[in-house]
């Protein structure tokens, strides 16, 4: 009984004084806050989508998206997958009318470096079924996720006219 008394006296202090050690060990630092660098390269990302998109790239826009992301056009079923995106933007980009541009007024990045937004406003013309241009403006918001390489993705896109609708009061 002894032995186990005196291994007490000293285990006790001896715990004491590690717990005491280990709770004022500073915490590990917050990883280093990457929004700025991140909404910048939403924009250059946004921006490069707008320019092969004009450019009638039908493989450079839909390799904008992440395998499952979700496109929701004006007046159309939502599209799921780069297949469903793919054979859409094929229809659109055939018309011989088919011009479009896009321009970001905000990208906004989670402090966690993996989502973000842009939100813009475009511009598409195309021709009518009588083969007359028609032009709309309207505004979009696009959702962006990083992939794994470090690239970012588009998750989601949803964008609809300014104009109003065919036949609406004004």
């Amino acid at each position: 009984m002894g032995r186990l008394r005196k291994f007490a006296k000293l285990a006790i202090p001896i715990g004491l004084l590690a717990f005491g050690v280990a709770c004022t060990q500073a915490p590990p630092p917050a990883p280093p806050d990457t929004r700025a660098a991140d909404e910048a390269t939403l924009r250059d990302a946004d921006a490069q989508w707008s320019k092969v998109t004009a450019a009638k790239d039908v493989e450079g826009f839909v390799g904008s998206f992440a395998d499952d992301a979700m496109l929701c056009p004006p007046n159309t079923p939502m599209l799921t997958g780069k297949e469903a995106i793919r054979k859409w933007a094929t229809d659109m980009m055939a018309n011989p009318g088919f011009a479009v541009g896009w321009k970001v007024t905000k990208a906004e990045a989670a402090g966690s470096s993996d989502l973000g937004y842009t939100i813009g406003t475009y511009e598409l013309t195309v021709n009518d079924p009588k083969g007359k241009p028609m032009t709309d403006r309207g505004k979009y918001v696009s959702v962006w996720k990083k992939q794994a390489d470090g690239t970012w993705k588009v998750a989601a896109d949803i964008f609809n006219s300014d104009l109003p609708a065919a036949g609406a009061a004004h």
